[in-house]
């Protein structure tokens, strides 16, 4: 069969660096940072005390007070993100078969926050039969996101959530392109969302040594390819992406930001948490998406890379660039918008989707703040351009977008500029 062509009409982001699609691509591409001290809860006595939040976000602009009590914070963020990716899209919804329309979630972690305040709750009152919130069940699990968007808007379509770690919401996205193409959908919705910033989510990691704990100055802390580099920032958000089927998209007159050609899914097979040191996975991942893209590596001029500021995962994701792409490494451009959102855990890759989107659209590249002469790894080859410091204008035919979870989990994906 003819695999149908897919495109994106709609985005919608809620990042520590913005509030909306349009305030937070114009931070991105000045090179803003989203950490700061942390304010969700009282985090002195850990290792780490800053974070990338989500800043002045009111759920009430998209739910009533009483539902908002019975939804976790990552919920709220997906609601939200759905609301200005419908709106951007001009979807006339009451025209449209909402049994063609669907929603696929990625989030990694999900209602952590339920989850701590109600077992918090347990500890405190431990006497008598245990007694649980009768909201605490479908607060907490990862896949109530997918199933409160089709309620409030009506979607019939495929409708479930995806979680691999960091890389669930581009396993979403994929899964929801694979879809389209096949014909199972008009349009899907591709949701990424996390919301962790609190005690459980900072302690466990950092129990781990995986966060950065550069407290003095958070705003230079997530510091991807360069040698001081001590860990990843912890940040919240999500985003939101309207992916549809062309001919579709083109009968209601849509506007057309790209058109999304190919994604990649692999294992690294090698450790719970840290990436395989020559960059199997992550080179694997990319071969993949590049053949199912009927691409070559000399069609993508821009990588946003995974670069979560981590001593082994940069390292790694620089030789798989490096092999995969050979000569033509030296000629595109890299990025980690990570340096500036922190990373968002389930959330980063539809995040990082929509910045891949734009750069493609604007023809823009963000750049990888925080990097300082002197501060080179003898182990990163300094001739590929990380696109340091500064955003870059060029023309940005393809992009790839990287994500790779804990468990060995990576996927990516592929945007190209429209052509009739």
């Amino acid at each position: 069969m003819e695999l149908k062509r897919v495109v994106v009409t709609g985005i919608g982001a809620l990042t520590p660096v913005g509030n909306n699609v349009p305030e937070m691509w114009e931070n991105i591409k000045n090179g803003v940072s989203g950490a700061a001290p942390i304010t969700k809860f009282d985090a002195s006595a850990f290792k780490t005390t800053f974070a990338c939040e989500v800043k002045g976000f009111d759920p009430l602009t998209v739910m009533d007070r009483k539902e908002a009590r019975k939804v976790d914070p990552y919920v709220q963020y997906s609601l939200a993100v759905v609301k200005e990716a419908l709106t951007d899209s001009g979807m006339d919804l009451d025209a449209e078969d909402k049994n063609r329309i669907g929603v696929i979630t990625g989030v990694g972690i999900g209602g952590i926050h339920t989850f701590e305040g109600e077992v918090g709750y347990r500890a405190c009152h431990p006497e008598g039969a245990p007694r649980y919130n009768p909201f605490f069940i479908p607060k907490m699990i990862s896949d109530i996101a997918a199933g409160q968007i089709s309620i409030a808007y009506g979607f019939h379509g495929p409708n479930y959530n995806t979680t691999s770690a960091c890389a669930s919401s581009t396993n979403a996205i994929v899964d929801a392109f694979n879809l389209l193409r096949l014909g199972k959908a008009n349009a899907i919705l591709a949701v990424g969302a996390e919301a962790a910033i609190c005690d459980a989510g900072v302690g466990g990691f950092n129990s781990m040594h995986a966060l950065s704990t550069r407290n003095d100055d958070p705003a230079g802390a997530s510091r991807p390819f360069s040698a001081s580099r001590d860990g990843f920032v912890m940040a919240e958000g999500a985003g939101c992406l309207v992916l549809e089927e062309l001919e579709h998209a083109k009968a209601r007159g849509a506007k057309i930001y790209c058109e999304m050609v190919g994604g990649g899914l692999s294992a690294d097979a090698h450790h719970l948490t840290a990436s395989h040191p020559e960059g199997l996975g992550a080179r694997l991942v990319m071969q993949n998406a590049l053949e199912d893209a009927e691409l070559q590596p000399e069609d993508i001029d821009y990588i946003n890379v995974h670069g979560t500021s981590t001593p082994v995962g940069d390292i790694s994701e620089v030789k798989a660039i490096q092999q995969v792409f050979g000569e033509h490494a030296y000629k595109l451009n890299i990025s980690s918008t990570k340096s500036m959102t922190g990373h968002l855990l389930g959330a980063a890759g539809a995040v990082e989707a929509i910045i891949s989107v734009l750069s493609v659209h604007d023809d823009v590249v963000p750049p990888t703040i925080n990097h300082e002469e002197g501060d080179e790894d003898p182990e990163i080859d300094y001739r590929l351009n990380f696109t340091f410091n500064k955003a870059q204008k060029r023309t940005v035919r393809a992009a790839l977008s990287n994500t790779f979870g804990f468990g060995g989990h990576n996927a990516c994906c592929i945007v190209k500029k429209y052509e009739e």
